[in-house]
């Protein structure tokens, strides 16, 4: 597919960028704005609809976050290998679409009876389902419209950087937004309004990509349309093999988050094998140099582990602290739950330009901390953000309640934390890894973004609370619990930081040079 545009530096459609650029910006923002709008809503769904208990509802929580970020890894490789991203990203758009307008459909609200939970198991199929589809929708779509942006640019374009700038604009606004509207209509007017709202969010995106696909100028289709029109089983050619298997994934994960565990075993699983095998190529395939940078990638790819694990509290522990125990007024406005999750995105507007600034500024005199230092502060912040809850604990107001501004506090530190770390950690990737090995590492570090999913949820289980029919019966005991659980996650974030921090100069050495 082309237009009359054939270079990219002559594409300046769009506020002097390629239109395509306002394509993937547009269908970004719409597919972060359905992943954010049912993210924060989920646990409270689960626990208040359902009536799941909050081990139970964390377990289905850990295992679709988990999922849903280590699929990236096989849709991009689909995608480079047979598909293309065009037809990855249609495909991925359609199966998140009839996910999220499934996460639609309630079904009867849980009750007791006798002593004992009553579920529409019915409307529990249909959710589960919906989740399968979303997390392998996920996996086709969001590694490639990243990949279609960079493709828009040729590698001396100027524009590239502000490019992507843009692009990743297009994620914050979509998830501030969402956050905002989807948890005030699932949390006021019912859950199926908040979901329904993620769907159509999805479905606008998809449309506008489907549209707009004439300005990728044919830079996202297949390496090879013969190899995809190639007959391989049961009389399917190569493209709709990938199209079933990719059903059959659905089915698998479909069955997955049902039983317990089983996202645990298989995270665990191949965690120990690309372990294994990364341990296997450094000893055997490296010379000195690049020994030394591969370790060192793989310590600062652990300690990611621990930052996110904390972070990703936001969806899990945090998000029943706010509708728990807080007093959720916030500047003479009453604030659902869930609509907290939008503190993320709206520090991330007003403090990644001057992070960016500080950077700059700090190079030019020669004292940017190292790649390790800035870890090491993101995983401390991300402490310290429970430490602020932990301080709002300590003078609840006379119903028991915590004020509105401790949590603010902390979700300003794990995005500082965060801006520090994750900005840095896939650039550490591409200048600390073998060349040979960058996909490797790449998925790698996707592999350990997903464990700390499974890991955050298994610590938010900590503090665990038996509820009746989804509300708290003690607030303080519930506020006992939780500040007992953000203590240990404060004391995790403080140590481990600190031991990166003092290990710093010797990992700085182990880059040999790189910075």
């Amino acid at each position: 597919m082309t237009t009359a545009i054939t270079t990219p530096d002559e594409d300046t459609a769009f506020i002097g960028h390629p239109k395509g650029l306002f394509v993937c910006f547009a269908t970004e923002l719409w597919e972060r704005f359905s992943f954010y709008g049912m993210k924060y809503l989920l646990l409270l769904y689960l626990t208040k609809y359902h009536l799941f208990s909050d081990g139970a509802g964390l377990e289905v929580l850990g295992g679709y976050a988990a999922l849903v970020y280590a699929m990236p890894v096989i849709g991009g490789l689909l995608a480079d290998r047979y598909l293309g991203m065009r037809k990855a990203v249609i495909f991925g758009g359609i199966l998140l679409v009839l996910g999220h307008l499934g996460m639609a459909f309630e079904g009867e609200q849980a009750r007791l009876v006798a002593g004992q939970v009553v579920q529409d198991t019915q409307a529990l199929q249909v959710f589960y389902a919906s989740l399968a589809l979303i997390v392998i929708g996920v996996g086709f779509l969001k590694p490639n419209i990243s990949t279609i942006v960079g493709q828009l640019y040729s590698k001396d374009d100027p524009r590239r950087d502000a490019g992507f700038t843009i692009f990743y604009m297009g994620i914050n606004l979509g998830s501030f937004t969402a956050t905002l509207l989807c948890g005030y209509l699932g949390e006021t007017y019912g859950w199926r309004y908040g979901f329904g709202a993620a769907g159509i969010g999805m479905l606008l995106g998809l449309v506008t990509f489907i549209r707009g696909q004439k300005y990728l100028r044919g830079l996202a289709e297949p390496p090879s349309n013969e190899q995809l029109k190639e007959i391989m089983f049961a009389g399917l050619s190569r493209e709709r093999l990938i199209y079933a298997a990719a059903l059959v994934g659905v089915a698998v994960v479909w069955q997955m988050l049902q039983f317990h565990g089983a996202v645990g075993i298989l995270l665990n699983s191949l965690s120990l094998a690309v372990l294994a095998g990364l341990i296997w190529f450094i000893t055997t395939q490296c010379d000195s140099d690049e020994r030394s940078r591969m370790i060192v990638l793989i310590v600062l790819t652990l300690f990611s582990v621990v930052f996110w694990a904390l972070f990703e509290q936001s969806a899990a522990s945090m998000t029943l602290y706010a509708d728990r125990v807080m007093d959720r007024e916030l500047l003479g406005v009453e604030l659902t739950a869930s609509q907290f999750g939008a503190m993320n995105a709206f520090f991330i507007f007003l403090f990644a330009p001057v992070f960016a600034f500080v950077w700059v500024f700090l190079g030019r005199r020669g004292l940017e901390p190292s790649t390790p230092v800035k870890f090491a502060l993101g995983i401390m912040q991300a402490g310290l953000g429970f430490g602020a809850l932990v301080i709002g604990a300590s003078m609840p107001d006379e119903t028991g309640r915590v004020a509105a501004i401790w949590m603010v506090l902390a979700y300003l530190l794990h995005t500082t934390g965060e801006l520090c770390l994750s900005p840095v950690g896939l650039s550490a990737v591409t200048k600390l890894a073998v060349h040979r090995v960058v996909g490797v590492m790449m998925g790698a570090w996707f592999l350990a973004t997903a464990y700390s999913e499974f890991v955050a949820v298994q610590l938010s289980k900590l503090a665990a609370i038996d509820t009746h029919e989804g509300e708290v019966l003690d607030i303080d005991a519930a506020l006992a619990s939780y500040t007992d659980l953000f203590e240990f996650l404060l004391m995790i974030g403080l140590s481990a930081g600190l031991v990166l921090l003092v290990i710093s100069p010797l990992l700085r050495k182990g880059m040999r040079g790189i910075q």
